[in-house]
């Protein structure tokens, strides 16, 4: 009893705001990164590459990038280059550095929180860039704006000199190269079949946007995703091979209060239901409740129908 008594007093004596410790941003994504990314096996590797390409689809979903390319290198590095706006090289008002360096380097810190350049937007929100960049070995991003390409070079999320103009350029859009830090996840190897599943399904989803993608470790073997149909075009998808009850899928969209709702629907011969629900882009497969509420919707409209024909009492 007496030494029991003695060991607690002796943890209390040694918890004091010594023990406290206060990590940066960088520190913590370093230490803990599976809160940011999920885990640090090939999935969480994976991810690294969807964050950045999340930046690009954001830039698509506002209506000012067409095309997306993504690269794996023969020495496991990744380049994932887009033709948007570019990141901004102007000096950001709190941080008195360049908006590249903050939005690379500081956590929370993007244009996906006040609703003015981004009205929709997936990923992380404001630490995508910053953790890929954390979790790699070297990054290095070029962004094309105002005519000129401006590039900054970082190590392990930290920046190895100021961002510099390194030449002219023609139109505008980022290209960020990464190579992920083998600390963090050891052998893991990007999948190819895996990152085209994703690239196809984002191509679904944003109709009119081209995803390409290289293996440069599989000589070059390469994909490309465009589907001008959208998510009608991702209905005919999972339903071919299928007999379909009616040729055309049914779609329709519609904006209220500044959210856009897209639904395609397809009934085919089978006795299973196949539903894909996303926000911003993202595959919500828990579901939520603009799945509830379609699902709510549409039995209501069948079961008005079927009164209306008599086909229930």
């Amino acid at each position: 009893m007496t030494q029991e008594k003695t060991s607690a007093a002796g943890q209390l004596d040694s918890y004091t705001a010594e023990a406290i410790q206060v990590l940066g941003g960088r520190e913590a994504v370093r230490r803990r990164p599976g809160m940011y990314i999920g885990s640090t096996d090939q999935r969480g590797l994976h991810h690294l590459i969807y964050e950045i390409v999340y930046n690009s689809i954001d830039e698509a979903m506002a209506g000012y990038c067409t095309r997306i390319q993504v690269v794996i290198r023969e020495d496991g590095s990744v380049m994932v280059e887009d033709n948007g706006r570019g990141i901004p090289v102007d000096i950001h008002s709190a941080t008195k550095k360049t908006a590249l360096e903050t939005v690379m380097t500081t956590l929370h810190a993007g244009a996906k929180f006040g609703r003015k350049t981004y009205q929709v937007s997936g990923g992380l929100h404001g630490v995508g860039a910053s953790v890929v960049n954390a979790l790699s070995a070297w990054l290095k991003v070029d962004v094309r704006r105002n005519g000129k390409t401006y590039e900054q070079h970082y190590q392990k999320g930290i920046p190895q000199g100021e961002v510099q103009v390194v030449g002219e350029a023609e139109g505008t859009g980022t290209t960020s190269t990464f190579l992920a830090d083998e600390e963090i996840f050891g052998s893991a190897k990007y999948d190819l079949d895996t990152l085209s599943e994703r690239f196809r399904e984002m191509a679904y989803l944003n109709k009119g946007l081209e995803i390409y993608i290289r293996d440069e470790r599989k000589d070059n073997e390469e994909k490309t995703f465009y589907f001008e149909g959208g998510i009608v075009s991702f209905v005919r998808h999972l339903n071919r091979g299928r007999v379909l009850r009616h040729h055309t899928p049914i779609y329709f969209d519609k904006t209220l209060n500044g959210t856009i709702t897209e639904i395609a629907l397809q009934y085919n011969d089978g006795y299973t239901e196949s539903t894909f629900s996303f926000a911003n882009c993202v595959n919500t497969a828990d579901g939520g409740t603009h799945l509830t509420g379609f699902r709510s919707a549409l039995t209501r409209v069948l079961n008005d129908y079927a009164h209306k024909l008599k086909f229930l009492k």
